[in-house]
């Protein structure tokens, strides 16, 4: 089972960039999207069905902004949008989707904004996810949690993280958060694979030159319930792809 989760960061832009062609090639069981901006009925069919995944779309209230959408081979046991907190729900972050005995969270996680305004609603967010993916691990699910967590856990997760501490997305606070799912045994499953391994990145900022030069940071994740974790086979960065500031990521599990 190959689970995919990329920032689009505007689904029909990185539909004109080849996102159609990279989804047939790449083939994913899954495929989680973050920042899609976009309403359902503002697409034509080939973003809608003729790919031939089934979509759960989560769209914000705001016209053009946030957003998510799993895309499926074959249809969900059971899905659900949303945390049941309106706050969050309004701005379209999560999907969750139920894969036989493996529960998938497509979460997009709040941007802290470059004045930090929003880093309190951001901490609101990672608590308010925190408790509502231990609900389902006490449920008995199998819970993967995956999207743009907007946060660099460690140094080694940001090309420049000493000129970055005090920049959203590398505060103390935000890194603490993270620390957080760690303690309740959520497993990075990226870093836990590839422990030592340095400047690998899925967001790169628009300035020219700096994804040429690989001044990223690594801010998307697979984070993976302990139960499960055993049957993680691989977990790799496609920092290849372009199209979007953010990159793809993959999970591969195995079978029950």
């Amino acid at each position: 089972m190959r689970l995919f989760s990329w920032n689009v960061n505007g689904l029909r832009s990185v539909a004109r960039k080849g996102f159609l062609d990279w989804l047939d090639r790449s083939a994913p069981d899954v495929l989680c999207l973050q920042e899609t901006r976009v309403l359902p009925a503002q697409l034509d069919d080939a973003l809608l069905s003729a790919h031939g995944y089934h979509v759960v779309w989560h769209a914000a209230q705001k016209p053009g902004y946030s957003g998510v959408a799993t895309f499926s081979r074959r249809p969900p046991d059971a899905v659900g949008a949303g945390m049941g907190v309106e706050a969050f729900d309004r701005e379209g972050r999560v999907v969750v989707t139920h894969h036989g005995d493996v529960t998938l969270v497509n979460a997009y996680f709040p941007n802290g904004q470059r004045d930090c305004s929003r880093v309190p609603f951001k901490g609101e967010f990672y608590r308010t996810m925190l408790t509502f993916l231990e609900r389902l691990r006490s449920e008995g699910r199998q819970v993967v949690v995956c999207g743009d967590f907007n946060t660099a856990h460690r140094a080694i997760d940001l090309k420049n993280w000493r000129s970055n501490q005090k920049t959203t997305g590398f505060l103390p606070e935000e890194r603490a958060l993270f620390d957080e799912y760690v303690a309740a045994g959520w497993v990075d499953a990226f870093r836990a694979m590839h422990p030592d391994v340095p400047d690998r990145y899925t967001w790169w900022s628009n300035r020219p030159g700096v994804r040429e030069r690989n001044i990223g940071w690594r801010i998307d994740y697979h984070l993976v319930a302990p139960e499960l974790w055993p049957r993680v086979r691989a977990a790799r960065i496609h920092d290849d792809v372009r199209g979007s500031d953010h990159c793809p990521i993959e999970l591969e599990l195995e079978a029950p």
